[in-house]
């Protein structure tokens, strides 16, 4: 494959896999949004969802490629997508716990102390629901890919695209 094709394929997947990921955000900051609504506090958030989804698509489709040994291969397709979705999801929330330590370093003197005060502070519900919300995308994400990987390259799309098949009678 030439360096424009497969140009063309990564940035394609990204694509796809962005807008599956902002959906979910989307969804996630429209909930945030309307709650904070209802007490009349304004929510900023969207251009770093738009952010985010770009940089976790990216690390997605990259860990896609990494192996989790032989052990998981030969088990049921759905270990690799619990075991995929747990330590993406692990990933995730770490990601946002040193973000939002990141964020306030400078209010409490240091990266440490930040992270010491965000365990104790009401950011932290914050963190687990965006990363709640993130597991079940995730979860979502790992269970299309298995189904892929099965069907091949286009089966997944032909399967949405065909009409569903007669319902089997049981006699």
């Amino acid at each position: 494959m030439h360096v424009k094709e497969k140009l063309k394929e990564e940035s394609k997947a990204i694509v796809i896999t962005a807008l599956y990921f902002g959906t979910w955000i989307a969804a996630l900051l429209l909930i945030k949004s309307l709650v904070l609504a209802e007490y009349r506090i304004a929510f900023h958030g969207w251009s770093a969802a738009v952010v985010g989804a770009l940089i976790l698509s990216k690390v997605v489709l990259l860990l896609e490629h990494v192996s989790l040994g032989a052990w998981v291969r030969s088990q049921s397709a759905w270990v690799d997508v619990a075991l995929r979705t747990a330590l993406y999801t692990l990933g995730a929330a770490i990601v946002m716990i040193l973000e939002k330590g990141f964020e306030v370093r400078h209010e409490y003197g240091g990266f440490i102390p930040a992270l010491q005060v965000l365990f104790q502070h009401a950011d932290l519900p914050h963190v687990w629901a965006n990363t709640l919300c993130l597991s079940g995308a995730l979860l979502g994400y790992n269970a299309i890919s298995v189904v892929r990987r099965h069907l091949g390259a286009k089966g997944l799309l032909r399967m949405f695209l065909s009409p569903l098949p007669e319902e089997m009678k049981v006699s």
